[in-house]
């Protein structure tokens, strides 16, 4: 298992306890990238990737990420397979959805995570089947 592996396997073993607190994985001048979904964009520096999670995950109660599968794409990108659900917290109804995480990875560093809502764009975009 590669080094790239285990460092995306820790990050989502915290998101998956519910601890979205650190960021000690992601390099200084990350690019954080939501191409799709509720609030799509794109935010440089740990500083505005932190404000753009808060703002998302803020819209939910009992946000929780889960990861379905990891796949090492190549030397630099590991792409996880996912859903994500909670409760909508002005709505009330309970949301899940399939979703898809590209990591970026350099010296140890998440230098890009790109966050899809749509797991099947995610797949196209990428060029690969479920």
């Amino acid at each position: 298992m590669s080094a790239n592996l285990d460092l995306v396997r820790s990050i989502y073993a915290a998101w998956e306890r519910g601890d979205f607190s650190s960021a000690e994985w992601a390099h200084p001048e990350i690019e954080f990238v939501v191409p799709d979904g509720p609030d799509p964009g794109t935010w440089k520096g740990l500083a505005e990737m932190t404000e753009a999670w808060r703002s998302q995950i803020s819209a939910w109660e009992g946000f929780h990420a889960v990861a379905d599968e990891f796949r090492q794409l190549d030397d630099e990108r590991v792409l996880v397979l996912g859903h994500i659900g909670g409760r909508g917290k002005t709505s009330g109804l309970e949301v899940g959805q399939k979703v898809a995480e590209l990591f970026h990875i350099g010296d140890g560093k998440v230098t890009r995570l790109v966050t899809y809502w749509d797991r099947d764009r995610a797949l196209a975009d990428l060029g690969l089947k479920e």
